[in-house]
């Protein structure tokens, strides 16, 4: 009787092949580069075929690696199921549901989602962070259900959901003379651009869109938090492109600045394009029932009836100028 490979070791595999990379599926197992090659040649001891072909550098899966990696991600899936039911059974009495969201989102719809969920017998822990821990936490079984950005990944046996989409807007201090044909490469010599920190996923976005751009602007203020990002802007030290949702996190600056859309500012002779920054939520197939439904309604209708016309009075921005839900 043929035995069946660990689930560590085809977990390993499932990996490699996503990643396309040894080195790279050590970087996310935390495990060294010379481990992650010896399991994967267990693997291959085991089931008796080789898995990787090494003539190619680097190595490329064989037929027979590929349908491994097909079948073991299901196998995986379903492991993580029973792992699920068992904890459902635990939670009879009272589901314990574990809810991470980036900052944001956390400090403006997560008290609504909370108070929504606690209204369906959960008992709801609510945590917050940045993107890639939430991404982590997400898949060493932390969290439930994670509310991401675009920077989340996509993992075998868990599902993403967009959720909503944010324009991005330009903030100036209150008493800022903005030009009537504003030109970003002017602006940034006028007034200092207060940035996200390149490693948050809101920082690389905003990065790369100005590198498309083909705009290079000094490097002189960088935070990971939206609040002492605006409150420099509130000060008159710069300005920052931001999203409605961290405008609101921070709401108590707004009497202070100025937000105009994106396209109120030229580059190269024409109006900025738009950049926006979508929502997603993370959960593992087939653990949560309805909650992931119940979670989708309740960040809709707190999104699009009450937070879209609080902020679009406040800024005095068209509503539909904020966001776009699915």
């Amino acid at each position: 009787m043929n035995s069946c490979p660990p689930l560590d070791l085809l977990q390993t595999w499932v990996t490699v092949v996503e990643l396309e990379s040894v080195s790279k599926a050590a970087i996310q197992l935390r495990i060294s580069q010379a481990a992650v090659s010896q399991q994967v040649r267990s693997l291959e001891e085991i089931i008796g075929v080789p898995l990787l072909d090494r003539s190619f550098r680097p190595a490329r899966p064989t037929p027979a690696g590929m349908r491994l990696y097909q079948d073991a991600g299901l196998l995986i899936e379903h492991a993580s199921l029973l792992i699920g039911n068992a904890r459902n059974v635990m939670r009879a009495k009272g589901t314990i549901v574990k809810i991470g969201c980036v900052d944001s989102f956390a400090a403006t719809i997560g008290p609504q989602l909370v108070k929504g969920l606690s209204n369906s017998s959960l008992k709801i822990t609510l945590w917050s962070g940045i993107t890639p821990v939430l991404d982590e936490q997400m898949n060493n079984r932390m969290l439930d259900v994670a509310i991401t950005t675009e920077g989340s990944t996509k993992r075998a046996g868990i599902s993403r959901q967009k959720l909503f989409t944010e324009n991005y807007f330009a903030v100036f201090p209150k008493d800022f003379a903005l030009q009537p044909v504003e030109n970003l490469i002017q602006l940034s010599h006028r007034l200092q651009f207060i940035r996200y920190s390149s490693r948050s996923v809101i920082g690389a976005q905003i990065q790369s869109y100005l590198d498309n751009l083909g705009v290079e602007i000094e490097r002189n203020f960088e935070f990971d938090a939206t609040d002492p990002l605006l409150s420099l802007v509130a000060a008159g030290l710069g300005w920052a492109i931001i999203t409605p949702l961290c405008l609101w996190q921070s709401r108590h600056h707004l009497d202070d600045v100025t937000v105009i859309p994106l396209n109120r500012i030229r580059s190269l002779g024409k109006p900025c394009p738009p950049l926006e920054r979508s929502f997603y939520m993370l959960w593992r197939k087939e653990e949560l029932q309805k909650i992931p439904n119940y979670v989708k309604e309740i960040v809709n209708e707190v999104a699009s009836r009450q937070l879209t016309k609080e902020i679009s009075a406040k800024l005095n921005i068209e509503e539909n100028q904020l966001f776009t839900f699915e």
